[in-house]
């Protein structure tokens, strides 16, 4: 097996991960501009150009044009930004089946929901739990619409999720919600029976929200187990299957 071959922007990723390991680089500074990045590095303008795509992509960094102290690329941190967009990809192209990202979201939360519930009393937690609260009424509202209820049902399980204390679950949490958006909002837009759906999720919510607020960490994780395999369930198995079924059919000569 050969190497792949090495190319010319790897030698600026690989330099602005060890400038922000070194703490020569930090969140918030603005790196140089793209002659002297080429320069520095001895790679081209291009090159330069396009490593500032890719980390711009993945969340490292932000870029804009023009001129001032907001212009350029400026170092961020956004990890799940980056994270979401390779897991919607990698599910579109049915590499990663949906059946095994609802696992993973039932082990993510699961833990999380616990070690939320187990957490000690303070000002961060407290504010937490008031946001997940404005997020359960607003999702009560009455007659509000299929795409606003599931923005705001996403809203509320990274909420729940960031209440853990664990930076690395709260970023995958994010990306896993952001890279399954689109599916679950298929599905939930051809769900005949949604009113039915949509008071169950409400109930199954306001039951979870309950049991981390008063700290029952097992039942907190049980009910969230229940909750997300209850929702797949009630998705119909052609919404499921489709993407797969379509990589199938291209994978068919054509018939003349």
């Amino acid at each position: 097996m050969t190497d792949q071959p090495r190319r010319s922007y790897d030698l600026l990723l690989e330099n602005i991960e060890a400038d922000l390991r070194s703490g020569v680089i930090s969140l918030g500074d603005q790196l140089p501009g793209e002659r002297t990045l080429a320069e520095t590095y001895g790679i081209s303008r291009a090159s330069v150009r396009e490593g500032i795509r890719i980390l711009d992509a993945m969340g490292v960094l932000r870029s804009s044009s023009g001129s001032g102290p907001k212009s350029g690329a400026i170092i961020i941190s956004e990890p799940s930004a980056g994270l979401s967009s390779a897991l919607r990809l990698h599910m579109a192209s049915s590499r990663l089946p949906v059946a095994d990202i609802v696992q993973t979201r039932v082990l993510l939360e699961t833990w999380a929901a616990a070690a939320a519930a187990a957490r000690p009393p303070s000002d961060s937690a407290e504010e937490a739990l008031a946001r997940a609260a404005a997020l359960l009424e607003a999702m009560d509202a009455p007659n509000i619409e299929r795409e606003a209820f599931h923005l705001l049902d996403a809203r509320f399980h990274v909420e729940l999720s960031s209440m853990a204390g664990n930076a690395v679950i709260e970023a995958m949490m994010a990306s896993l919600s952001g890279a399954i958006s689109g599916y679950v909002k298929n599905a939930v837009d051809v769900m005949e029976d949604w009113p039915a759906v949509m008071k169950h999720l409400q109930a199954q919510h306001h039951g979870i929200y309950d049991a981390v607020a008063s700290g029952r960490g097992d039942d907190a994780a049980r009910l969230l187990r229940e909750h997300i395999e209850w929702f797949y369930a009630q998705i119909p198995e052609e919404d499921d299957t489709g993407s797969e079924n379509r990589q199938k059919d291209s994978k068919q000569p054509d018939k003349m």
